[in-house]
């Protein structure tokens, strides 16, 4: 047996440009060391045989909350694993755990969390580093956000966090909030990724706030301002802002219910497969029966209740989150937004892989790139999940030879 050698055998690859059939992988100590046109064994190489499924670079999600009844805001080392072993199994290899508006300390607390979880985490998808939605937002865009917090940018607080820099791998904010685009310069020179969220702000904002180094733009469509009027003359909002503006990157939900196939269409066909990333922003209702949950710190955040394929305000005026995995945003796309197999990957793989600064070990089938890999059918139903060479889901073992 040839020790550190995995080889992937009989499946569809989907690499950066096109989809082989009838190809094999070959995994070498974690890394991918090649894809090869035909399905020859290796000999003494252990085997799995894809049997004819598609073989998938791992799905990167830069924005989910939670699942199977966790949430990142509880501040539980074992909720941080769960989650990411739940996401796992539905294809996702990568994550960007994500807070909500809070305080200080809930944040901080949070962030030491992290640390501790990110060596702990060997059987789930891997952290890229934190998210910090908030707490800096325009309150009548706040959505589900706990108004308590919400507040300007406080280079004293901020300061403080970004101690922690070496954790936050993103933070949106509000841009037209007071000191907010000092805040998007603080976070461009500290090497984080500043993204735009939940905000009223209008084009000339945008831009201004483009310029300041926000480069995202945080769930288009959602928790955003569209065209506004002032003084009876029509303002552009972020959402027209953002499809206008080469500069900006969009995430968007693509569970299906945040977002009507209209729009599907219609950002795709804006944007394009190089500059949309499909994200989750799953709370710990994911993965979890219908029924009351409850959204943020599990003793202090809000209740919601889950039907319908998605989390609500109990009063049924608002949805409250999404419950989607990753897989559940690929179908979408190809059934809603009539998107090809290869560029629905793209948005889920390369795509948010370039957008964290990641592409050159992440994202892609490519010698050299880590081997995050997945097994799925034409339903996009996973039955392998591999991280980094190590398989951490796999429905068919028998699959697996020696």
């Amino acid at each position: 047996m040839q020790t550190g050698f995995i080889q992937i055998v009989n499946g569809n690859v989907i690499t950066p440009f096109a989809i082989h059939y009838h190809a094999s992988v070959l995994v070498k100590d974690g890394r991918i060391e090649g894809v090869f046109p035909d399905n020859r064994s290796l000999l003494e190489v252990e085997t799995i045989d894809a049997r004819g499924r598609f073989v998938s670079p791992g799905f990167i999600d830069l924005h989910v909350h939670g699942g199977g009844g966790h949430d990142f805001m509880d501040g539980d080392l074992e909720g941080f694993l769960e989650i990411a072993r739940m996401h796992g199994r539905h294809g996702t290899t990568s994550m960007v755990p994500t807070s909500l508006t809070s305080t200080r300390e809930q944040l901080l607390a949070l962030l030491s969390t992290y640390e501790k979880a990110t060596h702990a985490n060997d059987r789930g998808a891997v952290f890229l580093g934190m998210h910090l939605e908030g707490p800096y937002f325009a309150m009548n865009q706040r959505g589900a956000q706990d108004p308590r917090y919400i507040r300007d940018p406080d280079p004293e607080e901020y300061e403080e966090i970004l101690n922690y820099s070496h954790l936050i791998a993103r933070w949106s904010a509000a841009p037209e909030r007071k000191g907010a685009l000092e805040f998007g310069r603080r976070l461009r020179e500290k090497g984080v990724l500043a993204a735009m969220a939940h905000t009223d702000a209008v084009y000339e904002e945008v831009l201004a706030a483009v310029e300041a180094g926000y480069t995202l733009s945080t769930h288009l469509y959602s928790g955003m301002s569209g065209v506004t009027r002032k003084n009876a003359f029509r303002y552009a909002g972020v959402i027209e802002s953002s499809l206008l503006l080469d500069a900006l990157d969009v995430e968007i939900i693509a569970d299906g219910i945040h977002l009507p196939a209209p729009l599907l269409k219609l950002i795709y066909k804006i944007k394009g497969p190089d500059k949309i990333a499909l994200i989750t922003d799953a709370m710990r209702g994911a993965g979890m029966p219908e029924g009351e949950s409850m959204l943020g710190h599990k003793e202090d955040g809000l209740k919601v209740i889950i039907e319908d394929d998605v989390a609500k305000l109990p009063d049924r005026s608002s949805f409250a989150g999404s419950v989607a995995t990753a897989d559940r945003l690929v179908r979408t796309m190809l059934r809603q937004a009539d998107v090809s197999m290869l560029e629905a990957v793209k948005m889920i793989s390369q795509t948010p892989a370039r957008i964290m600064g990641i592409e050159n070990k992440k994202g892609a089938i490519q010698e050299g790139m880590d081997a995050d890999l997945l097994l799925f059918d034409s339903n996009i139903m996973v039955s392998m999940t591999m991280v980094e060479g190590k398989v951490i889901h796999h429905t068919e073992t028998e699959a697996i030879s020696q």
